[in-house]
C-alpha cells in the first residue's frame, strides 16, 4: 500500500479518484503533480465504497478516520478530502 503521511497537515485538501468493486483494496499515485487513485473491492452503494475509501486512506496517512473530512464527490469517483485540526 502506498504511504501517504506527507499529506498528514491540519486543515490540507487533496483529490482522489475512486475505483469501486476492485481485485483488492490499495493505493497508487502517479503523474505530475501525483493523482491518488484508490481501489477498493466494495460496491458503491449507500456509501460503504466512500467508507471503504476513508478508512484507507486514514491507515495510510496515519490519522483517525474521523480527522478525514469529505469536502466534495460524495456520489463521485473524484474526491476532495480535508484533514481537519
Amino acid at each position: 500500500m502506498e504511504e501517504l503521511k506527507h499529506l498528514a497537515g491540519t486543515g490540507r485538501e487533496f483529490s482522489v479518484r475512486v475505483t469501486p468493486k476492485a481485485s483488492r483494496n490499495r493505493i497508487t499515485r502517479s503523474g505530475e503533480p501525483p493523482l491518488i487513485r484508490v481501489y477498493v473491492t466494495t460496491v458503491p452503494e449507500a456509501g460503504k465504497a466512500t467508507a471503504a475509501v476513508i478508512k484507507l486512506l486514514a491507515k495510510s496517512i496515519g490519522v483517525a478516520k474521523t480527522d478525514l473530512e469529505l469536502v466534495r464527490g460524495v456520489k463521485d469517483r473524484n474526491k476532495v478530502f480535508r484533514l481537519r485540526p
